[in-house]
């Protein structure tokens, strides 16, 4: 087993990364910026070293101050998190050139599904759902352009190759706007992603975002745990997530579980996974992989009692992966609100000092969060705080506990969007399940 590793990240990802760590039994060296020397995970390392100013560029996205404080740490390897570098293949081919395990799969692997373009053509070898589409990049021939998306059928999508997080993507409902618009997601994508490929695909209208979690170890081993239901979002972030997803048959479940286990093979895929799909009349179609471990693998543990987080650094030690297919079994449902530092009404962050903070507690409640009491929400990050969690036999249990839990969690000085969740659980189309990506937009009045 590895037997130091460097968290790569800050706030509550960092924090669940060394709770496993310290249940392995394996130190822990904690990299900070000067914002960040009172979180949580810092004080409670085996080391800390820090590595820049406030500013992520500076500090979290700076790889050679990262790995510099590897090396003066003698760490055995680097765990990126979410955001940040954990999708970043030039920081994991530099951390295995300069002798350290990143833990998260091959550069090449981060490369290909970072191209959506790419990543759809992986997918469509290996034999997973895809959404119809030009098949690759759009030229500058504008008759060809035209003729794909009659083809395909309005409304289309154009997508950024190298986009993510809603961001490069422009939807078109006839044809002549069509061009136009293939210019402009161009410029858009060539100016904030430094690539301006796109791509065009069939715009689904109400469909569900359902995404399937996997683990592969590097003896040629895949296993799928189930999939998660996504799709209450405010644009293209998600809010709530839950696993299993309302409505998705044990028989659906393998059929397209067993499919992101093959590609995953296919592709000699290292570590864990996330296979985000659409989900419209019955039928799947990919969207995009994440390399890295998800916000919500949370839910995921709860139905599985799989660690995720604990794979992952036992398939980056080399070992072959603890569970076969068959030994997975979902029981039960988990339920996944965030937690922002925000108003639940305008969004606005809301950086400052907790004055007062009360976890909620009972059976099936958890809560993964860096905050506490006198701790100050810095300004120069994401808003998100926590995730709470609640577990229950049924959907409806897990519902009932959630309601309870939100509204015995405390979060004084500071405002949250804590009632905003509260306003989705109690909402009846959610508890019915099933929403559409687009359902929480238009219950807020975003259009």
């Amino acid at each position: 087993m590895l037997e130091k590793i460097l968290i790569a990240n800050r706030g509550e990802i960092a924090l669940r990364i060394l709770r496993a760590c310290r249940e392995m039994d394996i130190k822990t060296v904690a990299v900070h910026s000067t914002a960040d020397r009172d979180l949580k995970h810092v004080r409670l390392a085996d080391e800390s070293v820090c590595i820049g100013p406030p500013s992520s560029l500076d500090s979290y996205l700076n790889i050679p101050a990262i790995i510099c404080a590897a090396e003066v740490t003698n760490a055995s390897a680097i765990h990126p998190g979410y955001g940040f570098l954990s999708e970043n293949a030039e920081f994991a081919e530099q951390v295995e050139t300069s002798g350290f395990k990143f833990i998260g799969p091959s550069p090449k692997a981060i490369r290909t599904m970072g191209d959506k373009v790419a990543a759809i053509k992986a997918m469509k070898k290996a034999g997973v759902p895809t959404v119809p589409g030009s098949d690759g990049p759009l030229t500058d021939n504008k008759e060809r352009n035209l003729e794909i998306a009659r083809k395909i059928g309005y409304p289309v999508i154009i997508k950024a190759a190298g986009g993510g997080g809603g961001r490069g993507m422009r939807v078109v409902n006839a044809e002549g706007s069509l061009l136009n618009s293939i210019q402009l997601t161009k410029s858009e994508a060539g100016a904030a992603f430094g690539n301006d490929t796109v791509y065009m695909e069939k715009y689904l209208e109400k469909p569900r975002h359902i995404e399937v979690q996997v683990l592969a170890d590097s003896h040629g081993n895949a296993i799928h745990l189930a999939e998660r239901d996504c799709s209450m979002q405010r644009r293209h972030q998600k809010v709530v997530e839950e696993a299993p997803a309302p409505g998705i048959t044990p028989e659906q479940r393998s059929y397209i579980g067993d499919r992101c286990a093959a590609a995953c093979k296919k592709m000699k895929y290292e570590g864990a996974g996330t296979f985000e799909f659409l989900y419209e009349n019955g039928e799947f179609y990919f969207i995009e992989m994440n390399t890295r471990v998800q916000v919500e693998h949370p839910v995921t543990e709860m139905i599985t009692g799989v660690d995720v987080i604990r794979e992952q650094i036992s398939i980056a030690s080399g070992n072959p992966l603890r569970f076969r297919q068959q030994d997975i079994q979902v029981r039960g449902h988990a339920i996944e609100c965030r937690l922002n530092a925000e108003d639940s009404r305008t969004f606005m962050p809301s950086p400052g000092t907790i004055d007062h903070y009360h976890a909620p507690g009972g059976p099936g409640v958890r809560l993964d969060t860096h905050i506490y009491s006198g701790y100050t929400v810095p300004p120069y990050y994401d808003s998100m705080i926590g995730k709470l969690i609640t577990y229950g036999n049924t959907r409806e249990s897990a519902i009932a506990r959630m309601n309870g839990a939100l509204s015995e969690l405390i979060i004084d000085g500071i405002n949250t969007n804590i009632e905003l969740q509260q306003d989705i659980l109690s909402d009846a189309k959610f508890v019915a399940g099933g929403t559409d990506i687009h359902y929480l937009e238009k219950k807020l009045g975003i259009h």
